[in-house]
C-alpha cells in the first residue's frame, strides 16, 4: 500500500546541486502517487534555453529574478513532490511562500559527497569543472545558514538515494505529514 499526504502541501526539497534532489524526489513522489516536478527543468521547458545557457545569457541576477516567478507558481500549485533548483530556497520571496504552501525538506550533504557527485559535469553553472571543490566548500558556507531554515532536515549520505527516502518518509510520518506506512500482508 503507498502512503499518502494528510496535508494537502508541497513537500518542497532544498539543498545544494548534487544532493540527490531529484533522485530522492522521484522515489517519493512514486511512493505517495504525487506528481514530480524540478523547477530547473520547469524553467528549462518555459524558455527553451538550459539553465547554464540562461546564466550565460542573462546573468545570475536576472535567472534569480525569474526562477523566483517560476518557483512561485508551483508553490501555488497543486500538491506534489517539488525539487528545487540549488539557488531557489536563497531568495526571501521562495521561503516565504513555501513557509505557507510546502513542507520545506534540506537535503543535506556534506561538501565532499556533493563534490564527488558533480566532478566532471558541465551543466552546473556555479560549479565549474576545475574548481569544483573549493567553489563547493564555499557555496557550502554561504547557502547551508539558509537551507537550515527548511522545515525538515535529512542527511544525503555517499548510498542509493532509495536509503534516504526510507529515513525520509519516517521523518515525514513522525510529524503527521503522510499516512503511516501499511502493507499488504493480511494479519493472522
Amino acid at each position: 500500500m503507498t502512503q499518502r499526504l494528510l496535508k494537502p502541501k508541497i513537500i518542497l526539497l532544498v539543498g545544494m546541486m548534487g544532493a540527490g534532489k531529484t533522485s530522492l524526489g522521484r522515489i517519493i513522489a512514486r511512493r505517495l502517487e504525487l506528481p514530480f516536478l524540478d523547477s530547473d527543468k520547469e524553467i528549462e521547458a518555459m524558455t527553451g534555453f538550459t539553465i547554464s545557457d540562461l546564466f550565460a545569457r542573462y546573468g545570475e541576477k536576472e535567472f534569480r529574478a525569474g526562477e523566483e516567478r517560476v518557483m512561485a507558481r508551483l508553490l501555488n500549485g497543486k500538491p506534489c513532490v517539488l525539487s528545487s533548483g540549488g539557488g531557489a530556497f536563497l531568495s526571501p520571496k521562495t521561503r516565504s511562500i513555501a513557509t505557507q504552501k510546502a513542507v520545506s525538506v534540506w537535503i543535506k550533504a556534506e561538501a565532499d559527497v556533493i563534490s564527488g557527485r558533480t566532478e566532471g559535469r558541465t551543466h552546473r553553472p556555479l560549479v565549474p569543472a576545475a574548481d569544483n571543490k573549493k567553489i563547493i566548500e564555499r557555496l557550502v558556507q554561504e547557502c547551508y545558514p539558509i537551507y537550515a531554515q527548511a522545515d525538515i532536515t535529512i542527511p544525503s549520505y555517499d548510498e542509493h538515494p532509495s536509503k534516504t527516502a526510507i529515513r525520509l518518509l519516517k521523518v515525514l510520518e513522525e510529524k503527521q505529514i503522510i499516512s503511516p506506512y501499511q502493507s499488504h500482508r493480511k494479519q493472522s
